[in-house]
């Protein structure tokens, strides 16, 4: 194992290659200069980017190597939020070094690599399931099903040029604010086609992704976690030349709704763009939590509370906009105004309510025939409805023509760049898990 500061791009970063004859076993002095390479982070402000292939601790060295690898742990939890922490699987990694993903920021898992804390064996031994490496751990499972992959990709020449780009949007640490870079998209571009992609009907789906792409610098977006809780789409982007974190629900898969997967998801992007300074847009369309048994019997209000958790701690410019749907508890946790956000749009297409007419109305009004239910169904969306009911009462600052999206999101983000929240010293918060 060995580490040093190197130049990734136009970035200097502290970078760790773990690999060795032995497939990587961790041996207690490899555990030691781990924890000295994240404590060299630490102190000297650097990112620290980690190549991981390992077979876990070194069974010859007895329980000294599981206590190397222990320490490393700590010290990477200490990085947590002070500098950004990166991990690319270029191997099998296997038991303690494949829980250290878990404490990444980012992970990156190239193509036919694996990662697991209990191997094939150990699963045939206790459960009499026959697995492969990959149908175990492998990169598109992570990717897909447990969300443990941000990005998958060929090769480590992909690897190392993804790690350069996810840099760029980043500072050294969090003392710092991104840098930025100078945009030849002008940020007064009118964007008519994004409201044209919205479909009329309040059920119609649509690709969120091209809203976003029509929003930001040049329609580059940059999605972590992109295959794993596909109905929230996160990413990072730039307006006007300001990098930023973008959320947004995606209908295009069960109707935009939030369930535990997209929660955990949206938390965990909020609480790493807060942690580093990026300022936050989310862009919503929902209809509300995904309903079922199977939600609520797994945790879903714990898990439901961590995106409330998330947005009600940030700190950095928070900018939202409803782009159709915002009904029930999805919008206060979708960065509603109550949440704390700095600015508050909406377009003319957005309803925003405790839930949609129709559901309103059976609610009720029990007894009334079809007729009537039609009319009643038609005075809920006129009187309560719309988003100039809901600029009356405070809880949307403007509405927008869509056509304009881009240039008032840059102008939210330019009154926004000097905003400096203080808070109270504590040991730390408690978040829901």
């Amino acid at each position: 194992m060995a580490f040093a500061v190197r130049e990734l791009g136009d970035r200097r970063a502290v970078v760790v290659e773990i690999a060795g004859e032995d497939r990587g076993a961790l041996r207690p002095a490899d555990g030691e200069n781990l924890a000295i390479a994240a404590r060299t982070a630490r102190d000297q402000r650097l990112p620290l980017v980690c190549f991981v292939e390992s077979s876990g601790a070194a069974i010859d060295e007895g329980v000294a190597a599981v206590h190397g690898w222990g320490t490393a742990a700590r010290e990477f939890v200490a990085c947590s939020g002070v500098v950004p922490t990166i991990f690319c699987v270029t191997g099998p990694t296997v038991s303690g070094p494949a829980l250290l993903l878990g404490l990444a920021d980012l992970v990156i898992m190239v193509a036919d690599t694996y990662a697991f804390v209990s191997g094939t064996h150990m699963v045939r031994q206790f459960t009499g399931e026959e697995l492969s490496n990959e149908g175990l751990g492998g990169a598109t499972m992570h990717e897909r099903t447990s969300g443990v992959a941000h990005f998958t990709v060929a090769d480590r020449a992909e690897a190392d040029d993804l790690i350069v780009e996810l840099l760029s949007f980043l500072p050294d640490h969090t003392d710092q604010v991104p840098v930025g870079w100078p945009c030849a998209d002008p940020v007064d571009r009118p964007t008519p086609e994004a409201g044209d992609l919205v479909p009329d009907t309040a059920t119609g789906g649509y690709d969120v992704r091209d809203v976003l792409a029509c929003v930001v610098d040049d329609g580059h977006l940059l999605e972590p976690r992109a295959q794993w809780a596909p109905n929230l789409v996160t990413a990072f982007a730039s307006i006007g030349g300001r990098p930023v974190g973008l959320i947004a629900n995606q209908p295009q898969s069960v109707a935009g709704t939030l369930d535990i997967a997209a929660s955990q998801k949206g938390a965990r992007f909020v609480s790493f763009c807060d942690a580093f300074n990026l300022p936050l847009v989310t862009f919503v369309d929902t209809s509300g939590f995904y309903p079922g048994k199977d939600l609520e019997w797994r945790g879903m209000i714990r898990y439901g509370a961590q995106m409330a958790f998330s947005y009600a701690r940030a700190t950095v410019p928070r900018v939202c906009l409803t782009l159709r749907k915002s009904y029930g508890g999805a919008y206060i946790v979708m960065d509603s105004r109550y949440m704390g956000n700095d600015i508050m749009l909406a377009w003319p297409s957005a309803e925003i309510a405790v839930m949609g007419a129709k559901g309103a109305v059976e609610i009720l009004h029990r007894q009334a025939d079809e007729s009537e239910r039609a009319d009643l169904v038609a005075a809920y969306e006129e009187r309560l409805l719309n988003p100039y009911i809901a600029a009356e009462r405070g809880s949307v600052d403007r509405v927008i023509d869509p056509a304009h999206t881009r240039s008032e999101l840059a102008a939210a983000l330019d009154v926004l760049a000097g905003k400096r929240e203080r808070i109270p010293r504590r040991r730390h918060d408690n978040t829901p898990l």
